[in-house]
């Protein structure tokens, strides 16, 4: 597996103070997406046990939360089996500090439903990992500023009281206001006059 960066204090991407890592490598090239360069599986630093042991340094402090794993798409199989030695060691020397993973793929249709059924290596990374952000960047769903996301269809997920309830538990983000339906017309209004066209 190879990463993109490793961030030593991240407040975008989670709860709290994070130590975050990006990997390299992604197969949904979605349209907007500012992270383009780690689409390249080969982008980047082979990621070893020198980078798992920096991490885990990083995050031997009390004002760290946990650790936020991002892309690239840290899904794609490869990525999954790179990240697993990670996720176990974290948890090890870090049993309340969570670690959250975003993903393009759908939680119930692509990683339950299938990846969950066909790879040990995804039951020991869903295993470690407490919270998921699921779904693919929509440029048409963006809102600046939304709290620990890119667009408003990606879902927060309990990873493991899904798991253990058999069905999906998705919690809230604490900004849903700023999109419900009539606000998220308000964003797609064009303001028109005869000058200008603007798209708010």
């Amino acid at each position: 597996m190879k990463y993109a960066d490793i961030k030593e204090l991240d407040v975008q991407d989670g709860e709290g103070a994070r130590v975050s890592i990006y990997v390299s490598g992604c197969h949904f090239h979605c349209k907007g997406c500012h992270n383009k360069e780690a689409w390249d599986f080969n982008y980047g630093k082979e990621f070893t046990e020198k980078e798992i042991d920096y991490i885990i340094n990083l995050m031997d402090n009390e004002y760290i939360s946990g650790l936020s794993i991002l892309g690239g798409e840290p899904l794609e199989l490869i990525n999954q089996k790179g990240l697993v030695p990670l996720v176990t060691k974290v948890k090890e020397k870090f049993p309340d500090k969570d670690i959250w993973c975003y993903t393009g793929y759908d939680f119930e249709k692509d990683i339950i439903s299938d990846m969950y059924n066909k790879y040990h290596f995804t039951k020991k990374l869903l295993d470690k990992i407490d919270i998921m952000v699921d779904g693919q960047f929509m440029e048409d769903k963006k809102i600046i500023d939304l709290k620990f996301r890119g667009s408003y269809n990606q879902r927060k997920i309990d990873v493991k009281s899904s798991l253990k309830s058999h069905s999906l538990v998705e919690l809230k983000f604490g900004d849903e206001q700023r999109y419900s339906k009539p606000i998220a017309k308000y964003y797609k209004i064009l303001y028109t006059n005869e000058n200008c066209r603007i798209k708010v």
